[in-house]
């Protein structure tokens, strides 16, 4: 059980250093958005154009592993409980909505504010949020330019060895900055839009799961679906803001 969540979080984080990262994306000049379809539907390759754009990181903390079901269970629904597998089923309007109450649980200022059917995250505040996309990506590689972080079967739970269910967090090698579960395991979500002009209102989310490929286990591979979206590979970790004293 788990019963001093402020103890617990202050081992929970790590320092991600400043940089700078490239993201690449694809737009994808032949999507169309259906609120009855839970993933976007892909139009082919050749309709794709290629985005590239660097993107300045400024230093921030980052959980070590992803909110977990007990942690999730304790803040959410007020149920303590030491679970840890990986909290799924998590749409991405109730991640943000977690941020906020175990934000407020622990005396933070709370990042997300609700304007009408908009969600707006101040980067400034003191309480958790979801890592941007380039945060994601940049504390992935930490420091390397590689797809994979190490051997895939020593660093992720994919679907040649995870028997076709998510395992609990911290079971396999951690990245060089001291993050477990970055690939593999459950996808994670992240604050940005994909691609608002094809896309609206779909979120990113990142880093493969147990249900997915080597090839789909990857520091740049990316997916998108709407903030209400769940389901059984996909969570969340959660980022604080560095703040100037």
């Amino acid at each position: 059980m788990l019963n001093n969540i402020a103890d617990y979080l202050d081992k929970q984080f790590v320092l991600i250093p400043s940089g700078k990262e490239q993201i690449r994306r694809y737009r994808d000049n032949q999507k169309w958005i259906s609120s009855d379809s839970k993933m976007s539907i892909p139009g082919s390759r050749n309709d794709m154009e290629e985005i590239r754009y660097d993107v300045e990181i400024t230093s921030f903390y980052l959980a070590k592993f992803p909110v977990t079901q007990g942690i999730y269970d304790t803040i959410v629904k007020d149920v303590p409980s030491n679970n840890d597998l990986p909290a799924v089923n998590v749409s991405w309007l109730d991640a943000v909505k977690f941020c906020n109450l175990l934000s407020k649980a622990n005396g933070f200022a709370e990042c997300y504010s609700f304007d009408d059917e908009n969600v707006l995250c101040d980067f400034s505040k003191n309480g958790f949020r979801l890592p941007t996309d380039a945060e994601w990506q940049y504390a992935c590689r930490a420091g390397s330019n590689k797809y994979q972080y190490g051997m895939i079967d020593d660093i992720a739970w994919y679907i040649n060895n995870s028997a076709g269910m998510a395992h609990a967090v911290g079971k396999k090698q951690p990245n060089a900055y001291g993050l477990y579960d970055m690939l593999g395991n459950v996808w994670e979500w992240c604050w940005d839009l994909y691609d608002e002009d094809t896309y609206g209102s779909y979120r990113v989310f990142r880093g493969g799961s147990w249900a997915e490929e080597a090839r789909g286990c990857g520091a740049t591979c990316r997916r998108r679906s709407f903030p209400t979206f769940t389901i059984d590979d996909l969570g969340f970790r959660i980022a604080r803001s560095t703040l100037k004293t």
